[in-house]
């Protein structure tokens, strides 16, 4: 009995791959290759030549003052942010709240944290502003100047209050996973032992959401140190912050020095990067508390 010939098998493309096909490629071109390009040119000079000055530019008393008031407000808005944003999740999820209240929270964290730019420095100077709404109500009302109190939305609380608007919600969005994932029998054991509420937050949830909270507190660290729209439509030049200094330097008004701005990016990339990486790895490190 003769073996019938069996047709040659053809190889099928892997089209489960190609979803994402459209998304590497904007990643490639908008992301990865830029970065890559930033990372050249900070160690390049003008002929094309490998050298460390752009890096040693850094260093400069004005860039440093940049770097140093940039972080302040990172940290001060990402403290504030994560504080305020805990609150509200933990009274959504934890606190006995209608069940309603919780679609509406999560919705309009979903909104609140992509809105920036001039959007949200025009918003805000309407309200804070030298004329804003609220600053003519406490001037009429209550008699108290904010500018005389030595308040003005051109400062480093001005923009620090700015960027609370939007690290909120992005930390409910965050953090209400992390909170979904408390055990009502951790709770449950805790009392049956004789613990209080106080002692069940600071022996058992708080040390779970611990490293969720320090992550978290990472990326908006990160979300805030890489914010520019809403600091250049809201002050402008005044208030000389690393993303404003390169956005200056890129559009060639200040330093003029393409290669040192390329350092100037690349010092961004590497601390949001390190915020990033920290937020990761202690997200590793919750998710295997809370499974």
């Amino acid at each position: 009995m003769t073996a019938i010939p069996t047709a040659p098998l053809r190889r099928r493309l892997p089209l489960n791959w190609l979803g994402i096909v459209p998304f590497a490629l904007f990643a490639l071109l908008f992301l990865i290759l830029p970065t890559m390009n930033i990372v050249v040119g900070a160690f390049r000079n003008a002929a094309g030549d490998l050298t460390l000055d752009n890096i040693r530019g850094l260093f400069a008393p004005s860039i440093v003052a940049s770097y140093w008031i940039s972080i302040k407000i990172s940290v001060a808005s990402s403290l504030l942010g994560a504080a305020i944003g805990f609150a509200m999740a933990a009274a959504v999820v934890l606190g006995g709240l209608p069940n309603w209240i919780r679609s509406p929270v999560l919705t309009f964290s979903g909104v609140a944290s992509n809105f920036a730019g001039v959007p949200l420095a025009f918003a805000f100077m309407a309200t804070i502003g030298p004329r804003g709404l609220l600053t003519i109500w406490l001037l009429e009302k209550w008699g108290i100047n904010l500018r005389a109190e030595g308040f003005t939305i051109l400062s480093f609380w001005g923009l620090t209050i700015t960027y609370v608007f939007f690290q909120i919600p992005l930390m409910i969005l965050i953090i209400t996973p992390a909170l979904d994932g408390l055990k009502r029998e951790w709770k449950e054991a805790a009392n049956i032992l004789g613990a209080t509420t106080f002692q069940y937050w600071r022996l058992v949830a708080l040390p779970i959401l611990f490293p969720s909270i320090l992550g978290t507190f990472a990326l908006l660290f990160a979300n805030a140190f890489g914010a520019v729209a809403t600091a250049y439509a809201l002050t402008g030049s005044s208030l000389s912050i690393v993303p404003i200094l390169l956005f200056a330097q890129i559009r060639g008004d200040v330093l003029q020095d393409p290669h040192l701005g390329y350092a100037l990016a690349f010092g961004m990339i590497v601390i949001t990067g390190v915020a990033n990486g920290l937020y990761i790895w202690l997200r590793v490190r919750s998710e295997r508390w809370l499974k």
